[in-house]
Parts: structure tokens; C-alpha cells; sequence
């Protein structure tokens, strides 16, 4: 019984020090985020073939989709915690919600939803690459997409 003490007594102590040295997890240690770019596309099947400046990066994956001019219409970079969903809103007025699900040291995976829409996708995407998706059913020959790239 004096040894169990003894051991949870020393147990304390450097719990105690750990605390004081800050080698104890704090909370923002505890739940790293992912920095994520998050983009809002529009692809439009009307008018001239053309792809917004801001969208030269993505120019060889969009070319392979059936819309032939692309627009950016939103952009956010934040640090996603995992299992913390966010919403950003879409032009159609409806919102996209993108959760992280998992990470790992060179890929995440993304839950996302269109609650509107009733669509629910899961993706995994390798770090230096992001996705293309289309979240909003076609409208008048345009529809939405968001672009994911973790550690932009």
C-alpha cells in the first residue's frame, strides 16, 4: 500500500511538471487542424469557352469535365478540426458542409454534404492534390462544384 502512494504521489508530481513546463497536451494540441482551401466553382455550358485567372491551377483538371467556362465564385482557407463540420454557403443558396474524418500524414478524407440537395460524398485526397466535385444538380446548363486542397 505505501509503494501505490508512493507511485501515485511520484505520479503527480510529474504530471505536476509536465504541467508547468507545458510538455502536457494542451488543448489546441489535442485536436490539430488541417489547413484546407476550400473553392466554389461555377461551370457554365453557356457562353464562350473560358476559365477564370484564378482557376490556371485547376485549367488541366477542368478541361476533362463537360462545362466549357468555369468561374470562381468563393474561396476560404481555415484550419478544419477533425469531426467539427463547416458550412459555407453556395450561390444557389443553399450550403455545402464539409467534415474532416480522417488524417493521416499524407491524405485526409472529407464528408460532403448539400443537405438541400441531398448529397453526401466521402472523399480522401493525397497531400499536393485536390478534388474537383460537383455539388448542386445542374440548373439552366450550370451547376457548382467545390475544389478541396489540404495543406495548400
Amino acid at each position: 500500500m505505501a509503494v501505490a502512494r508512493r507511485s501515485r504521489r511520484t505520479f503527480m508530481v510529474l504530471l505536476a511538471l509536465a504541467v508547468s513546463t507545458g510538455a502536457a497536451p494542451s488543448p489546441s494540441q489535442a485536436a490539430p487542424t488541417v489547413p484546407v482551401r476550400i473553392r466554389i466553382l461555377k461551370g457554365s455550358r453557356q457562353g464562350p469557352p473560358a476559365v477564370d485567372p484564378k482557376l490556371a491551377d485547376l485549367h488541366v483538371q477542368l478541361g476533362k469535365l463537360a462545362y466549357q467556362r468555369w468561374d470562381e465564385v468563393g474561396e476560404q482557407q481555415t484550419g478544419m478540426e477533425m469531426n467539427k463540420p463547416l458550412s459555407t454557403p453556395l450561390p444557389d443558396g443553399s450550403a455545402l458542409e464539409l467534415t474532416l474524418v480522417d488524417a493521416r500524414k499524407d491524405t485526409v478524407t472529407f464528408q460532403v454534404k448539400v443537405p438541400a440537395q441531398k448529397t453526401h460524398s466521402r472523399l480522401t485526397i493525397s497531400k499536393d492534390q485536390r478534388i474537383v466535385h460537383e455539388v448542386t444538380d445542374e440548373k439552366d446548363g450550370a451547376a457548382f462544384f467545390v475544389t478541396i486542397r489540404p495543406w495548400p
